[in-house]
């Protein structure tokens, strides 16, 4: 079993050799090209706009909560256990409005984020494209950590990408 993987991976590879000298190779770090683009650092500020204000509004709402809780552990002695009761009862309330806000504002957050992002990976995904044309290059690779680069001894585009998106 195991000289039958070595035997296929020696197949494999060989084949490959052939392919990739027949054709034209190339890779790029598609996430440094997608970081250097001005449309992630807007959809950063953007973003980190809305995080503080999500921010904000959390910490006002957490502060009167706490502002509440207080006044309600001072007066509780001077009520009745019904009152207390239906104060803690309010309370929890509150604490569970708190963290589903918290919630939302994450979700809202990655929606955004997902939102923003996409037309800028298609437009880096477009220029890739389109320089690996203008070059004549059938296949590139992805050199990004983690995105199962194959080839790295290819042409790197980066350089040819930025300057067809304008970005020094």
């Amino acid at each position: 079993m195991k000289y039958l993987k070595t035997l296929l991976l020696a197949i494999t590879l060989t084949t490959g050799m052939f392919v990739a000298n027949a054709q034209k190779i190339a890779h790029i770090n598609s996430e440094e090209l997608v970081a250097a683009m001005p449309e992630t650092k807007a959809m950063q500020d953007e973003l980190a706009k809305m995080a503080q204000n999500f921010d904000n509004d959390y910490k006002a709402q957490a502060t009167a909560l706490q502002a509440k809780l207080e006044k309600y552990q001072k007066e509780a002695p001077s009520k009745t256990d019904e009152e207390n009761a239906k104060r803690q009862q309010e309370v929890a309330q509150l604490q569970q409005k708190l963290q589903l806000y918290l919630k939302s504002a994450q979700e809202e957050m990655q929606k955004k984020q997902m939102d923003m992002i996409k037309p800028i990976i298609e437009k880096a995904q477009k220029a890739i494209q389109d320089v690996a044309k203008e070059k004549g290059i059938k296949y590139v690779f992805d050199s990004a950590p983690g995105k199962g680069l194959i080839v790295f001894d290819g042409e790197d585009l980066l350089a040819a990408v930025k300057a067809k998106l304008g970005i020094q």
